[in-house]
Parts: structure tokens; sequence; C-alpha cells
């Protein structure tokens, strides 16, 4: 639930007479590519389920690659000054092949997550109903995984250079920076996290036989947390191994916590092993809500497709509602992944990432009408 920080003013909202309902500013940043056409359906359909809950006001920023071709920066230079005033970030995706990913990625993301201390990165990983894995024979119940990535260091620290550019000498290093706190900080989320859930299950994603000094520190504060949460079940996994039991044996998995590399990428594997990366959503949290969060489908701006209007919505719908759960709403949420899961349990239509032939706004209206 919310604090008094995210707490946000009392409106009455229409359609809501004699009932009062907390209003919330999202910023909007949909960014590149097909971030452009999932964020407006989203949008629509986080009205709707909103409605009753809680009263939105949506304020769009043009931030972006394009932005970048004609200004030279990827936000206005008070961006992030700017976006501490809302509620909560809605964000399409970033990426354009004209511009460098390290240029889109640091000037945008990564500022936005590591000044609003966003550490959490929390991502579902479920097979939904109706939705076939390219894993055989698995069913929804086979598949349900959440990920809580650290997303403020680690391997993203951005620490690091280059020397001797261009010559035959040319030196590189990037440094992981891994912190005590950084690590017992989403250690503890997890923990709470998997304490929640049915099976109380947690996996802890390490390296820690071949990097004796980052991994061994993580592998230590996991194990000092652990002893807080006798109530679960915990083991650690070296990243390759955990990644192949994904593939093998997902139904054995829960909760996974992991560096931000290494969350970044499981993350993806399964989003892949639960049918499309196009379903997927992304919430990149500060639990202590001192700042705003961000929620995003992990989908990237997919040039190849964009402008088509076949992108998957769903990943988008769904980061909305994760957006609505965080803010308070939810029963809102709740009405969100319900719609999605009765729209592809009862064949409705599909992009064709799920096999099917539909657009994105016809994806987007048959979940709308579900509401």
């Amino acid at each position: 639930m919310c604090d008094v920080r995210c707490a946000g003013s009392w409106k009455l909202e229409a359609g809501t007479e004699g009932v009062n309902v907390k209003s919330y500013r999202v910023a909007v940043i949909a960014g590149d590519g097909i971030g452009r056409e999932v964020i407006p359906v989203g949008i629509d359909v986080i009205q709707k389920a909103a409605t009753g809950s809680c009263a939105l006001e949506f304020v769009e920023f043009p931030w972006g690659c394009e932005f970048y071709r004609r200004h030279r920066r990827m936000m206005d230079v008070d961006g992030l000054e700017t976006l501490q005033g809302f509620d909560a970030i809605y964000l399409g995706a970033i990426g354009d092949p004209a511009v460098p990913d390290h240029v889109s990625v640091w000037e945008l993301i990564l500022p936005i997550r590591q000044r609003f201390d966003q550490y959490v990165n929390l991502r579902p990983m479920r097979l939904l109903p109706g939705v076939r894995s390219p894993l055989a024979g698995r069913a929804p119940a086979d598949i349900d995984m959440i990920c809580v990535r650290e997303n403020s260091e680690g391997e993203y620290s951005g620490v690091g250079g280059r020397l001797h550019a261009g010559t035959q000498h040319e030196v590189a290093e990037q440094t992981s920076v891994f912190t005590r706190r950084g690590v017992e900080r989403i250690a503890k989320f997890g923990f709470e996290l998997a304490s929640r859930r049915p099976r109380k299950l947690l996996a802890s994603a390490t390296k820690s036989n071949a990097m004796q000094h980052t991994m061994v520190l993580w592998d230590e504060a996991l194990e000092a947390v652990a002893k807080e949460y006798g109530s679960v079940s915990w083991r650690k996994y070296h990243v390759d191994a955990l990644a192949a039991r994904m593939i093998t044996d997902p139904a054995s998995l829960d909760v996974i916590v992991a560096s931000n590399l290494f969350g970044d990428i499981l993350t993806d594997l399964g989003a892949a092993v639960s049918g499309s990366l196009g379903v997927a959503p992304g919430a990149n949290i500060n639990p202590e809500r001192a700042y705003p969060s961000m929620f995003e489908p992990i989908h990237g701006s997919a040039p190849d497709i964009a402008g088509k209007g076949i992108a998957n919505p769903i990943g988008a719908i769904w980061a909305g509602a994760l957006m609505l759960d965080h803010l308070g709403a939810t029963t809102a949420h709740d009405r969100m992944v319900s719609a999605i899961e009765r729209v592809l349990a009862e064949d409705g239509p599909r992009t064709p990432d799920l096999g099917g032939r539909a657009t994105t706004k016809e994806v987007a209206s048959a979940i709308l009408q579900t509401l």
C-alpha cells in the first residue's frame, strides 16, 4: 500500500460521484519503436481498470532516440528533476539502430534507475493460460517464477574506462561494484516476497566459484539474510546451472534473486520459456517510496516490426497492472491480469509472436472488452 509520499491528492473521479478516490500523476515515456504502439493502448486499459479505484493523470514526454537525434541528448537537461515530481513512470521502450545502445541506455534508463534508487527490478515469468511454451508438455503450473533483480549497482555500475583507444595497446575495463548494503536489501526483498508466496522457495544466482570477490560477498550476504526467514527454503545455484534448470525443471523454481547482469539475462530466458518476450512485464521499484518507481514491458524497441501495428501489448498492459498494484490499487491490478488471462485462455486474438495474426489494437481491445 502507498505511504504519504505516493498518496497523491484526493480527487473526485468522473463516474464515481460520492466516492473519494486517490489521484496520481504518471510520467509517460513511450520512447522508441514499438514503445509508441503499446503504451497508448496500455494507458487505455489502465484507465478503464482504475475506474473507481484511483484517478490517473498521464503526462507524456517525447524523450528517446528521436529526441537524441534532434538535441544530442536522450532527455531534457532537467529531466530527472521533472520526473521526481511524479508518482510513477510508465516507459515503453528505448533504442534505435541510429543511436548506439550504450548511449541510449546510459543516458535515460540507467540514470532513472540509479537516481531514483529503483534498486528492485521485479519481473514475473509465468506461462499464462492458453499460451504454448517452447518447452514441450509444460502447463501454467509448471512455469510460475518471479525474478528479484538487483537494479542499482553490480555489473551495471558504470565504473571503468578505456585507454589508448584505437591503438594496438587499447585497454577496456568494466568494474562490478557490489556493496553489502546493496546485496542485503535486495536479498531481504526477495525473502520477504518468497515468504508471502505459497511455495516459500528462493533461488540465489551466483558465480562465486569464479568471481572470488563480488560473488563471495553476494553469497555471504544472502546467507546472513536467510537466517531471518526460517520459513523460506532457499538454495544457491551457479548462474549457468540455474539457467539450465529454468529449461529442464522450471517447476522447481519460484523466487529468483540475482545480480544486475545475471537477472537481466535470466529474465529474458524466463520470458522466452513463458511463450514470448512480448508478454513479460517489469517493475523498477524504490520500495521506500522516496522516489517514483518505473514500469515497463521488458521487450525492446523491436525496430524490425515497429510501425507494423503487430507488437504484443500484453507486456505493457501487465506492467501497467504492476504500477497500479504499487500505487495501492490492488483490485485494479487483479482485474487487468485476470482480463489478460481470460483473453488468452479463451482463444482470443493473438499477435504473431504468439502464433496469431491480430494487431496490437485488436488484442488491447479484447482485453478492454473483457474488463
